[in-house]
């Protein structure tokens, strides 16, 4: 199958002017002026004049089978939808369990990845949950990683939180360890992913991880890091010693009241403050809970994240926040691509996977997203839906 896409303004996610560009197969075959139109071929043409073309997006915290159940059984949150995931530009999904590791298992997030690529998009997966130890699929982190080619790291594991395990530093540093040569072995980035709660701890346990050991800053991949102004602060400290930082999209009103940072601004901010760009991702938490405790702990209510809100804030980074385009896609392209060894993802370059989005050349909106070169979105209508979705 071939597509091409005519006069472009390419953004790779640096700039690259107007490129036509050439998907065959699921690759990225041509970028170039001009590009002519194949003889003797059946060719799509997609005419993307007064469009911005970008890589497609990478959300690297998605809850592919849904979480919560903080309230009771009834606060599950369901299993998400192909077109939750494709209506926000997102090509590339790593799933995580979270809260419920006992439910919801390995097994099943594995089958739930297989079954979105199966449906049009990347998926892959953090082996574990918010607990220590971790529940693994093989009964080793080190074999996970080696073996199943959907696993590429660890998570979430939660520190700092009253759902915590409550782990040991002893505890956290050997299973970094274990992800860090399971991921030499394997070839991938044996990341681990933590979830950070708004607790006093903050990085404590990272930082002394980082300073008395061998393993470098880039094995752990902290996320929620806006989740309060404390936490960000720590998080700008973290940062200057090396350190990754993964700012979470979805919020709610009440959150941001409290005192959660905005993604759009905290990236603003973090620059400003000295932070690289390349150490900056933003993922959603998409199809999580996002429940609500009073001061004792206790549930007092829930909403559910959203895939979608992971583009409105790199959106919002350009629009409100006056941050050029290029530097407001890296968080959600080339960056979360680089820290993740996710090969071939994240740029438009030749070779590369044929994961495009095409935006509205002012306003920015999602107009056509494309996934290993097939139209997911065309002209903002869904163009492919998933199994169960009428």
């Amino acid at each position: 199958m071939l597509t091409l896409i005519k006069n472009g303004e390419v953004y790779g996610p640096d700039y690259l002017g107007k490129q036509d560009i050439l998907l065959a197969g699921t690759k990225i075959a041509m970028i170039g002026k001009s590009i002519p139109t194949p003889e003797g071929l059946e060719v799509k043409v997609i005419d993307a004049t007064e469009k911005k073309v970008v890589p497609g997006f990478i959300d690297s915290h998605v809850h592919l089978l849904g979480g919560g159940g903080e309230g009771g059984f009834k606060t599950r949150t369901p299993e998400i939808m192909l077109t939750d995931i494709t209506k926000g530009g997102v090509t590339t999904v790593v799933g995580c369990l979270g809260t419920d590791g006992f439910t919801r298992d390995m097994k099943s997030l594995i089958a739930k990845a297989r079954g979105l690529e199966e449906e049009g998009v990347s998926a892959y997966c953090y082996t574990g949950s918010y607990q220590v130890p971790v529940r693994t699929t093989t009964g080793s982190i080190q074999e996970d990683l080696i073996l199943i080619d959907k696993i590429i790291g660890v998570g979430e594991i939660a520190l700092s939180d009253h759902r915590s395990s409550q782990p040991t530093i002893e505890e956290l540093e050997r299973l970094t360890a274990e992800a860090r040569v399971g991921g030499i072995l394997s070839g991938k980035a044996g990341v681990v992913n933590i979830h950070l709660g708004s607790g006093e701890r903050g990085l404590e346990y990272l930082e002394k991880i980082i300073d008395k050991t061998e393993i470098p800053p880039t094995q752990f991949l902290p996320t929620h890091m806006n989740r309060d102004e404390e936490l960000f602060q720590k998080a700008i400290a973290y940062g200057k010693k090396g350190g990754l930082m993964d700012f979470t999209t979805s919020t709610t009103k009440r959150f941001l009241e409290e005192g959660e940072r905005k993604c759009s601004k905290a990236l603003v901010r973090a620059l400003k403050l000295g932070i690289k760009l390349e150490q900056i991702t933003f993922s959603s938490d998409g199809q999580g809970s996002l429940p609500d405790f009073d001061r004792q702990g206790n549930y007092i209510g829930l909403q559910v994240g959203r895939v979608t809100s992971l583009y409105e804030e790199v959106r919002d980074a350009v629009l409100s926040e006056g941050l050029d385009l290029a530097t407001a896609l890296a968080v959600i392209t080339k960056n979360p691509a680089t820290i993740l060894k996710l090969k071939n993802k994240g740029e438009i370059k030749k070779g590369f996977d044929g994961d495009l989005v095409l935006l509205d050349h002012e306003s920015l909106e999602i107009d056509t997203v494309i996934a290993m070169n097939q139209v997911m979105i065309r002209e903002k209508e869904i163009a492919i839906k998933g199994t169960f979705e009428k």
